[in-house]
């Protein structure tokens, strides 16, 4: 009898799981495949690709003349120093503050008097995406009727970051595709006819994915502009010292809208200027009215950061402080980072030339006007669907080349491919 009851509740709790199981495998079949990144995707093709003369111009990450990927001698020296020197204790909320600290330097001035008045709050995070993704969120917590007005064109992620963060978004002229330059006067215009006290997201320097930034003057009137009707400023900074090779010249637009008075945001990386990719350090920071507001916003970047991850990676914060806390290593950066720059200048002038050596019919001046990793070719979808189908020559389908794959050693055969596909445009 025993015997017979457990087997009949054995039976009944079989049939209890047959039927969770084919509830719970029922739970995310609703849930379709991603689209792929259209920049990730890129490299996934490439690297699929079994033809010997394939090029990646796609990838957004430094390379050498030989396409190899670089780690910086000062990054090297200051791991030596920290290797066995440190504990792996969890960092603050905030951050390393001597990271911070030296990071604040870079983009507001060695001697600025913001810093000196502890009028910045600002906190570590997960290089430049996760420095966007912290303003987003805090910019919807307390500024909940806001929107953001982000450039045409702009990095892609820059949508999907204050679209999660369900900030609604505008979009303001900035790249005009017959010139291959600024947009100016649409720039400014959509600066005047946005509602005040709006947002604006403003690419410090070397513009992605165009490589097309405003002069000097333009910034200081797009400044006045910003500040005439009240419109938050907000800094992504992915390039400083990576552009024109000097960290002082590629702050400038920032330091322009400091001297005018303007309470910025910027959001600041390290993975381009140190090569510090897979390390993710960066920096977040707030201009605030005095110190006893700059405790606060930072109290709440934290409270914002703390659901998130909780507190930053540490190795990557400790290279950063070293090399910039160290007079030596620091200049050894500075060099390095300007050779960095100097050879995406000089691909961009190589590239050029070849192509006007072909004869194209087409101008090319905008190569070498526009600064920084990417170069806005001006080629159609269908024209780099050639270049990859016929030459195997990755890029994103907006035309956007990667300078960093541009190479000594591929150059010629580049601008031949870039040649056949655009010659009758």
């Amino acid at each position: 009898m025993m015997a017979s009851r457990t087997a009949i509740c054995r039976g009944i709790q079989r049939r209890s799981w047959g039927i969770g199981t084919r509830s719970m495998s029922s739970w995310w079949s609703q849930v379709d495949p991603a689209p792929k990144d259209p920049i990730l995707g890129v490299t996934e093709a490439f690297l699929a690709d079994p033809s010997p003369d394939k090029v990646n111009v796609g990838v957004g990450a430094y390379r050498d003349d030989n396409g190899k990927p670089v780690v910086l001698e000062c990054v090297r020296e200051a791991e030596r120093r920290i290797a066995g020197n440190k504990n792996m204790e969890y960092l603050p909320m905030g951050g390393s503050m001597h990271m911070v600290e030296e990071t604040l330097k870079l983009a507001y001035g060695e001697n600025s008097d913001l810093i000196k008045e502890k009028r910045i709050a600002a906190v570590q995070a997960l290089s430049g995406t996760g420095a966007c993704r912290l303003f987003a969120d805090f910019q919807k917590r307390f500024r909940p009727d806001s929107q953001i007005y982000i450039p045409v064109p702009t990095w892609s992620n820059h949508h999907n970051i204050w679209r999660d963060a369900q900030v609604p978004q505008r979009t303001f002229h900035y790249y005009h595709p017959e010139t291959k330059g600024l947009d100016f006067a649409s720039l400014m215009d959509d600066i005047k006819n946005a509602p005040n006290g709006s947002f604006f997201l403003l690419h410090a320097c070397a513009h992605n994915p165009t490589g097309v930034d405003p002069t000097e003057e333009q910034w200081k009137e797009i400044s006045y502009q910003l500040k005439v009707k009240g419109h938050f400023p907000f800094f992504d900074m992915a390039y400083q010292g990576f552009a024109s090779g000097d960290p002082e010249r590629d702050a400038k637009a920032i330091r322009i809208f400091l001297e005018d008075g303007h309470l910025i945001g910027c959001a600041q990386s390290y993975a381009k200027n140190m090569g510090l990719y897979g390390q993710r350090v960066g920096c977040l920071s707030l201009v605030c009215d005095d110190e006893k507001q700059a405790i606060a916003v930072k109290s709440q970047l934290q409270q914002i950061a703390r659901p998130m991850y909780s507190n930053p990676p540490v190795h990557g914060a400790l290279v950063v402080s070293t090399i910039l806390s160290d007079p030596d290593l620091k200049n050894l950066w500075l060099k390095e980072v300007k050779g960095m720059a100097d050879r995406i200048i000089g691909m961009r002038t190589a590239l050029r030339e070849n192509l006007e050596k072909l004869g194209s019919p087409l101008s090319w001046e905008h190569i070498t006007n526009q600064i920084g990793m990417f170069c806005y070719s001006g080629m159609t979808p269908e024209q780099v669907d050639r270049l990859t189908n016929e030459f195997h020559i990755y890029m994103t389908r907006n035309g956007r080349i990667s300078m960093a794959g541009v190479t000594t050693g591929n150059v010629g055969y580049l601008a031949n491919a870039i040649h056949e596909v655009t010659k009758s445009a």
